[in-house]
């Protein structure tokens, strides 16, 4: 887990990934466009994360991990936290749709950056 680095934004991303070195660089992107970001490893350790009180506009998670899904977490948070943004990665189709947004890896960080800005205006 990452914690909260100091930042004069508003703007706090949760990114969720069972690959350590995904989320490291997702994270460091994030930060490098100006967003304070947090890190979980799953949707299991992101849940508490959100419901604790910290101001998290945004989840960006992986769809395909160990236990809980990113699908499993988005529809999770769209029931708790309805103004929390979600968008999806995966390297693997989604054969169904989904209400989030999507990003196929790999992707372009200008890519994810246009989406983020797009959704937290």
């Amino acid at each position: 887990m990452r914690p909260l680095a100091p930042t004069s934004t508003s703007h706090i991303i949760l990114v969720v990934d069972d690959e350590e070195e995904v989320r490291e660089i997702l994270a460091e992107a994030l930060e490098d466009f100006g967003y304070a970001v947090v890190t979980a490893a799953s949707g299991e350790e992101a849940l508490p994360m959100l419901g604790n009180g910290r101001d998290i506009e945004m989840v960006i998670t992986d769809v395909r991990m160990p236990g809980m899904s990113g699908l499993q977490l988005a529809e999770e948070i769209r029931h708790r936290w309805p103004t929390v943004k979600v968008v999806l990665i995966s390297g693997y189709f989604l054969p169904q749709a989904v209400q989030q947004r999507f990003l196929k890896k790999p992707f372009h960080m200008k890519e994810l950056a246009s989406i983020v800005r797009a959704e937290l205006g």
